[in-house]
Order: C-alpha cells, then sequence, then structure tokens
C-alpha cells in the first residue's frame, strides 16, 4: 500500500498525529502492534485520564536540551485541546494544581481521537507487528504482518519503556539508532523509589502512612503528597523529584521537609521544655507510627525537656531535612513515563523531523522531553503531534 504517511504508534500522539495529518488531506495509515487502542491513554488519571494541565510550560519539562519543548507547547497550547474535548461534548473538571481529568471515564479520550482519525480517514491497523523499517528512494518502506507499506514520510510515535504489560517496547528507540540519530539514555520516570537497608529497617514497617511534605534534589522542589511504602517512598511529590533525582550525579540524596509549614514549626518550638515526651509531641503534626518510627532511628525517646536548646533545634532540622539515598527506583512497571529518548539536538523544534534523514519524525515518549506530573506528558504529546501533523 502507497500512502502520504505511515504513522507506528497508536497512543496519544500518534492518534493526535494521525488525525491531524489527515485533516490536511495526507493519506495516513497508523500501525500498532498491540491489541487495544490508547491502553496508556485508558490506564491515566486513575481511569480519568488527566489529559492536560492547563499551566504547563517549558519550565514543567526536563530534556538536555530544556529551550526544544518551547515551539511546540506555545503552537498548541491546553487551551487548544481543552476546545477539542468540549468540540466531543466530553464533560471533564479541574481536580489540583491545573490538572484536567474528565467526569467519566479516560475511554472518552480514546473515542474522541478515534473518531477524530476516521473524520480523517486514517486507516488502522491493529494489532500488526512490524518486521523492517527502511528508507528507499521514495521515502520509507515498512514490512509488517499485514503487508508492505510505503509513504514519503514516517511518523515514530511508540512511546518510551513504561508500563511494559500493555505493549511498552525499545521499538522507537531501535528505529533512532538504525538511523544514525544520537540517543539519551533511557530511565524510568515519575516512579517510586527504593529505601537503602537502613532506612528500610527503620521505616518498612509504615506502609500507607501518607502526609503533605516538601521534597528536593538539585534544581527539583515539590509540595504534595508523600507516601510511605513497604518498600521506600511513593506519592506525587516522590514521582515528580524522581525524575530529577535520576537526572542528577549518581547517589545523591533528596531532601525531605516533613514539617513544610511554618505554623508547625513554631508549635514545636514552643514545646520546648515540655514535660511530654518528644515523641508525642511530634504525633500532633506527624502520622503517631512515624513519629515514633522517627524517634526511635534517632534516638529522641525522652522528655522535651531533657533536650538542651542546641540538641532541640538540631531535632528540628532533622525532620525539615531527612536525607534519604534512594538504593534505586520500583523500575518501568511502576514508571508512569520514560526520562530520555532520541536526542532533542537530532530533531527539529518546529517540526519533530530529524534533521539528517528528511520524512522521519519523532513525537511523544520516545523524545528527549520528560514531563512533570499532572497531566504534562500528555500536553507534550498532543502538542509534538500536532507539530509533526501540520508539517507534513
Amino acid at each position: 500500500m502507497q500512502v502520504d504517511v505511515i504513522v507506528i504508534g497508536a497512543g496519544a500522539a500518534g492518534m493526535m498525529c494521525a488525525a491531524e495529518a489527515g485533516k490536511r488531506g495526507k493519506s495516513v495509515v497508523l500501525i500498532d502492534h498491540y491489541r487495544k487502542l490508547g491502553e496508556k491513554i485508558r490506564i491515566s488519571g486513575g481511569g480519568r485520564c488527566n489529559f492536560t494541565n492547563i499551566h504547563a510550560r517549558p519550565e514543567n519539562y526536563l530534556s538536555q536540551n530544556p529551550h526544544f519543548c518551547r515551539s511546540a507547547l506555545a503552537r498548541y497550547t491546553p487551551q487548544d485541546f481543552i476546545k477539542l474535548v468540549e468540540r466531543h461534548g466530553i464533560r471533564y473538571h479541574e481536580k489540583t494544581l491545573g490538572q484536567l481529568f474528565c467526569d467519566d471515564s479516560a475511554t472518552q479520550i480514546i473515542d474522541m481521537l478515534k473518531t477524530e482519525c476516521d473524520r480523517a480517514h486514517v486507516q488502522l491497523r491493529q494489532p500488526c507487528s512490524v518486521a523492517s523499517v527502511n528508507k528507499s528512494s521514495d521515502g520509507f518502506e515498512v514490512d509488517t504482518d499485514q503487508g508492505h507499506f510505503t509513504a514519503s514520510a514516517l511518523v515514530i510515535a511508540t512511546g518510551g519503556l513504561s508500563v511494559p504489560k500493555i505493549g511498552a517496547t525499545p521499538f522507537g528507540y531501535k528505529i533512532a539508532e538504525q538511523f544514525g540519530l544520537a540517543m539519551i539514555a533511557p530511565r524510568p520516570a515519575l516512579v517510586p523509589l527504593s529505601f537503602d537497608p537502613e532506612s528500610l529497617a527503620c521505616y518498612g514497617d509504615l506502609s500507607g502512612l501518607s502526609l503533605d511534605a516538601e521534597v528536593s534534589c538539585h534544581d527539583g522542589r515539590f509540595r504534595e503528597s508523600l507516601l510511605l511504602t513497604h518498600r521506600g517512598l511513593s506519592g506525587p511529590s516522590i514521582l515528580q523529584i524522581s525524575s530529577y533525582w535520576q537526572n542528577g550525579p549518581a547517589k545523591e540524596p533528596i531532601h525531605i521537609n516533613l514539617l513544610p509549614d511554618a505554623a508547625t514549626v513554631a508549635a514545636l518550638e514552643s514545646q520546648r521544655g515540655s514535660k511530654a515526651q518528644f515523641n508525642n509531641i511530634l504525633a500532633e503534626h506527624l502520622p503517631r507510627r512515624l513519629a515514633q518510627a522517627w524517634c526511635d532511628a534517632h534516638n529522641l525517646n525522652k522528655p522535651a525537656i531533657q533536650f538542651s536548646d542546641r540538641a532541640y533545634a538540631d531535632a528540628l532540622a532533622q525532620l525539615q531535612d531527612w536525607q534519604v539515598k534512594p538504593s534505586g527506583t520500583l523500575g518501568y512497571n511502576k514508571a508512569e513515563v520514560t526520562l530520555g529518548g532520541v536526542d532533542t539536538r537530532e530533531l527539529s523544534s518546529k517540526t519533530m523531523q530529524a534533521n539528517k534523514v528528511p520524512g522521519l519524525y519523532f513525537i511523544g515518549e520516545v523524545v528527549d522531553v520528560t514531563g512533570h506530573l499532572g497531566g504534562f506528558n500528555f500536553q507534550w504529546a498532543w502538542a509534538s503531534a500536532v507539530a509533526a501533523g501540520q508539517a507534513l
């Protein structure tokens, strides 16, 4: 089959790009090896799809080339995607911090994208396994278990390595390497972190405890919920900081402020000289089991009155700067997205086309652009897809 455009990967970016190119009169075939359409969309946001964030801006993304995402994000904004959602009659709400979710189901976003593809006469081949991709004098040749396809343009939208149980593979990275494009080593991102053995011994029994905390590492700083698990740390603040921890020098600690409110610190300082046990004082502001485990780990099980002024100040300072050196992450099975990917210095920021391979495009998660938690990665998928779709 001869078409204008072949898009490999029928996820968020792939469907969006195929529809955009089809609207412009291009003949498009959309190929995906997985049996279900947009499965990562379906499981996102607890089944309601956090489809964008109204505050999305370049500062919400990590990349070895941090300015790369600016052009696409400026030309296709959260408001643009919201208009598309509203045209399809999908009800939505803002949860927190600009995060927008479907009121009903994530499948509405999948159905919306499928409808857009159908209206643009996109031909879907799924499940369809790709055996080989080659460059020819006329463009690209793609051999699959459903036949041979040729096109002048090829778009790779196959995502990263996160959530392999729903079909994630390194296919896109292999295509980039096949055509001589540089890669930034992929790593799990937005992922829980595992405790080192010492911390696990102290806090491993506190699984399920959640609290407000400020977490920082390198130039990342987030104040959101922190969750203790039987293996380490999770929750939004930890998922956010995991990308920064992985992007920095190895074995650097993350810094956790368990007392992010100044009023809480002031209340604890007012208890200096109290006859109450320090763990009981602390339990007024932290989960009791955590307060007890913290005092056990730091030898603080005694009345506040027995602390010197310096020792009491040090105890509070430790609570505001708990330094944890994770032993690692929980891997791609638990990761929301992939950090790294196709080096953006190999691509045009306006079109997503490979600079040295005319007609070859990379969009979405396969590219070294990784957003914060909260709808930012979907916004990158939409924006990069539209940038490529309008250039095809």
